[in-house]
């Protein structure tokens, strides 16, 4: 018979083996939405993406795409196949924790036993056990979606599996020096886990347990206490260490210079080199005295240190300045700026402001230092505002004031306007959203099913039924219930652990909560999202996972008396093992339509579609994370369309970024701006308040505003409570005079619009602040006087067009900045015949029209609907122009290339029945019609026994509908449709 070591060995390789092949099967072929199309840019050229960086991910990532050979639209995939292997190895690593777990929680056996002493009842019992747990994981809904894609959360899942497990695996050891070789090993895991996510450092709490309860066999409550703060130190030193070493460093180098006259960085390197040499002097003189608990606690200093160093790539990489180069991080000072993420600011965790809160004065914060001659000077100091009595609470979750999160939480509280918070809308607010809506509602995705794909879509139940769900919904490939057999298993196996071994129950408890309610508490999310974030919290769920793999041993014990017919005991764990490997089985079964990325590349291919609305040499203004990194990717990886600049919104606000804009970049030239760095530099016009003077009430000129700006011009400034003085925007309307002759010369303005040209653009922005990043547009086009074409994306927010959309023509994806504005067209108006050529053309499609590929709620949205949208501004001017069979020839592609049967009609499609019926189809304005509106009726019977489901868009598909039938003449249609539309409209109002 085998040993137990070499059969645990072989069935945990068996399951990493299914595990991996499940994920390479699935895997994205190119650079998914999201964080992935900057991660894999950044890795294939090495490159800084946002902070605080993922060095070690991005040094693997870079291997991976050697692997490539030359083909650069396979780098994504093999940047891809990096996750896939992270996470076979995470389920490698969970199995043999699980093993060791439940090695433990058999009763006559005991930590110290060996491996020969197993029977065959008990291996198969351990290994199925294992099996289930990690099976089960593997297929659950959130991990199932990191490990297929380049993103870090596949990777940091990986560091915590091989972390628990390598303590688990220490507490085994009895030999003292092997034993503490275990806790180096440890920590320089720990090191190297900061290069990829920090996520990882909340488990160092509870693993301080382990390491207790192993040296004292009877632990006492006050014993395991200390030994909690203790781990909760360790986390607070790590944690202070990683921004704290380049601050220590700053400190020094600021001394080494401002103080002793030396060049800059000395102070960094001495700093540096005294760090490394008292560590390694600590090593040696512990070593020597025969100290051995300080002998290894700096041992594991060093190797963490070791670890952490993978951010020397970060350091040297930005000294380069490659096209993506987040923060700049080339220097101490800005490499401490993107450790501790100052671009995305800070929130308020133990005591703060409510999202009522307004500032009544403000103070000066930490100060804000620069490079000035051969000095470190301070530019400016951090504004740390002061709030009137009662506008702070302890433990505030009501803390966000951005975009619409104010009203938002008026509507999920119930508050009037000007009404302020209490604590108990306070702790409503974190328990019913924070903690329900954005972590159990996660959690039972995993272990009980998911009703659909769409945003804030709920958990299914076992008896959730599908009698009344609309088709769409039921046919929505997430839509997958478990039936809660994955909780259950769960619970049974927490409540098991609970009963005989509640050591272990209290660490994998602490490392539950802490990596899911604990992060919650930390991140105080707001009542808004950019998307789900159930990924945030998959440590919550691999702990879950343990508990649901030791579900099978007490399903075993508890069934015990129940099967005694079963004579032969391997049998009856046999049979129980085998009902239990059922729930894995059916969760790959359920879940593979919603998780196999194989044939999808529209996310690289709707940002080829953007470039190519885009004229060349372009500049062209995008904003968030989707619009902004399939462009990198696209142009980065697969060098397509380099001679369009992408300006980032989102980050236009920042100097650095500025900058970058500044220089040349592959094809194309720096962007034209006259602003300097102190004009943008950090804290330096991030708002420019709305101030009107009435000497200019009727507008400025924009050139000559920018100039004023530019010169610090007392004209332009009012003074702040502080004394001093900030610029202000003195009128809403801005006028920017039109050179002609540069028009003329760059031949974009077409001859049906040569007589609108006139000698000024002018404008009215509004009465409102501007901010960063809209000042810096404004520069640009004064400064740029049409030499560049510059396109704004159509996805973009209302307020980013500056109100400028009649200015505007739309030529695909993009809107161009036009000096002619059609009378009416406040969307801005369509040059049919090149945006003919560019939709038609200039696009690609490539598996859009594939049923069988899973397009979920991202790729339903902006693409789908920049595209669709598209083709409606395009058909509708055709049919205005009289041109009948180029719209009919539009609107077939648009329907060839996103059928309903892969991407579902929506709002949008609503329309083209209008359009279907002008250009003489009416067939299939029909049909389509029929569809659409048998759907809406469907979603608006379920909307009124669903909470949360809003019937706007389908009242607005049948309304658009029943007016399309009316004006086509006919009457049976607009009469079917008409009474659809009556009966829900009387009920919603």
């Amino acid at each position: 018979m085998l040993s137990f070591k070499r059969l645990n060995n072989w069935v945990g390789w068996l399951i990493f083996a299914i595990a991996f092949i499940t994920y390479a099967m699935t895997v994205e072929r190119t650079a998914s939405f999201w964080d992935c199309g900057e991660f894999i840019a950044s890795s294939f050229k090495l490159q800084i993406p946002h902070p605080p960086g993922a060095p070690l991910f991005l040094l693997l990532g870079r291997i991976f795409s050697m692997l490539s050979l030359g083909d650069l639209t396979r780098v994504a995939y093999w940047v891809n196949m990096g996750s896939v292997l992270a996470s076979a190895f995470t389920i490698l690593f969970l199995f043999w924790t699980l093993t060791l777990l439940t090695r433990k929680l058999l009763g006559n056996r005991n930590a110290s036993q060996t491996e020969q002493e197993y029977s065959l009842t008990d291996t198969l019992l351990i290994l199925g056990t294992g099996a289930v747990g990690a099976l089960a994981y593997s297929f659950s809904d959130t991990f199932w979606f990191s490990a297929v894609e380049a993103e870090v959360y596949g990777m940091s899942s990986f560091f915590t599996a091989i972390v628990v497990w390598a303590a688990f695996k220490w507490e085994r050891i009895n030999d003292d020096a092997a034993a503490n070789r275990w806790l180096i090993l440890i920590a320089y895991l720990i090191g190297l886990s900061i290069g990829v996510h920090l996520l990882n450092l909340v488990i160092l709490p509870p693993l301080a347990l382990i390491y207790y309860f192993k040296k004292y066999p009877q632990p006492t409550f006050w014993g395991g206490a200390t030994a909690l703060g203790i781990g909760l130190g360790i986390l607070g030193i790590i944690n202070a260490l990683i921004p704290g070493l380049p601050g220590m460093a700053f400190f020094v180098e600021r001394l080494f210079v401002n103080t002793l006259g030396l060049p800059f960085n000395s102070g960094v390197i001495f700093f540096t080199v005294v760090l490394l040499g008292a560590v390694a002097y600590g090593i040696i003189w512990s070593a020597r005295q025969r100290r051995v608990i300080l002998n290894t606690s700096l041992l594991g200093v060093a190797f963490l240190l070791i670890g952490y160093a993978s951010y020397m790539q970060v350091l040297v990489r930005a000294s380069f300045n490659p096209p993506i180069n987040e923060n700049n991080p080339d220097d101490v000072l800005n490499f401490r700026s993107y450790q501790n993420r100052e671009q995305y600011g800070s929130r308020s965790l133990l005591f703060g402001p409510v999202f009522t809160a307004r500032p009544i004065d403000q103070k000066k914060g930490a100060p804000m230092w620069k490079k000035q001659g051969d000095k470190y000077v301070i530019f400016d100091y951090q504004p740390e505002y002061i709030y009137a009595p009662g506008d702070e609470m302890l433990f505030p979750r009501l803390y966000s004031s951005q975009l619409s999160h104010p009203q938002l939480y008026r509507q999920m509280l119930g508050l009037a306007e000007g009404q302020k918070p209490t604590m108990g809308d306070n702790l409503r607010f974190l328990f019913t959203y924070q903690l329900n809506h954005m972590w159990w509602r996660y959690l039972m995705w995993n272990f009980a099913g998911r009703e659909s794909d769409e945003e804030g879509a709920g958990y299914l139940l076992p008896w959730s039924s599908d009698q009344q769900v609309p088709d769409l919904l039921k046919a929505n490939k997430a839509h997958d219930n478990f039936y809660m057999l994955p909780f259950l298993l769960g619970l049974f196996g927490l409540l098991f652990q609970y009963v005989r071994r509640r050591h272990d129950f209290l660490i994998i408890g602490l490392l539950f909560l802490l990596t899911g309610i604990g992060l919650q508490v930390f991140l105080n999310s707001p009542p808004s999202e950019p998307r789900e974030r159930d990924y945030i919290y998959v440590g919550s769920y691999y702990f879950f996972a343990i508990w649901l793999g030791l579900g099978v041993l007490a399903l075993v014990e508890g069934l015990r008396t129940l099967l005694v017919r079963f004579k032969s005991v391997t049998f009856r764990n046999e049979f129980v093992i085998g009902m239990c490997l059922l729930v894995p089985v059916m969760m790959c079964v359920k879940s593979w339509d919603n998780h196999n990325r194989n044939h999808r590349f529209h996310s690289v291919d709707f940002a080829k579609n953007m470039l190519n609305s885009c004229a060349p040499n372009a500049i062209l203004f995008t904003e968030g994370d989707n619009d902004t990194f399939p462009l990198w990717y696209v142009q980065e990886v697969e060098s397509f369309r380099r001679d369009v600049r992408v300006c980032n919104l989102s980050l236009l606000g920042t100097e650095w970024y500025i900058q970058q804009m500044k220089r040349k970049t592959y094809e194309s030239d720096a962007v034209p701006m006259s602003l300097e760095f102190d004009q943008f530099n950090k804290g330096k016009n991030d708002i420019v308040p709305f101030y009107e003077i009435a000497g200019v009430k009727n507008g400025i000129d924009l050139k000559q505003y920018i100039n004023l700006i530019k010169t610090n011009n007392p004209a332009i400034q009012v003074p702040l409570t502080t004394g001093e003085m900030t610029n202000i925007l003195p009128s809403s309307v801005l006028f920017l005079p039109i050179d002609k002759q540069a028009v003329d010369q760059a031949k974009f303005v077409p001859p049906s619009l040569r007589p609108l040209l006139k000698d000024t653009l002018q404008w009215t922005l509004g009465k409102k602040d501007l901010f960063k990043p809209d000042l810096v547009m404004l520069d640009m086009i004064a400064t740029n006087n049409w030499q560049r074409p510059i396109y704004f994306s159509s996805t973009l927010a209302n307020d980013h067009y500056l109100n400028l959309k009649n200015y505007m023509q739309l030529e695909g994806y993009t809107y161009r900045l036009m000096p002619v504005a059609v009378p009416g067209a406040t969307d801005g108006y369509v040059n049919s015949e090149l945006m003919y050529t560019n939709m038609m053309k200039k696009t690609f499609w490539r598996e859009f029209d594939n049923p069988s590929v899973y397009y979920d709620e991202t790729y339903k949205g902006p693409p789908v609907i920049s595209a669709r949208l598209a083709f409606f501004r395009l058909a509708d001017q055709l049919i205005r122009e009289g041109k009948v069979d180029k719209a009919r020839q539009v609107l077939d592609y648009s329907l060839k290339v996103m059928p309903d049967k892969s991407i579902p009609y929506d709002q949008i499609s609503s329309n083209y029945v209008r359009f279907l019926f002008a250009v003489n189809d009416t067939q299939k304005a029909l049909t389509i019609a029929d569809t659409m509106a048998t759907r809406a009726d469907q979603n608006l019977n379920y909307a009124r026994s669903s909470q949360g489901r809003s019937p706007n868009a389908d009242l607005y598909i049948l309304q658009t509908i029943v007016e399309a039938c009316k004006e086509a003449k006919q009457p049976a249609a607009a009469m079917k449709y008409e009474a659809i539309f009556q009966k829900h409209l009387n009920i919603f109002g």
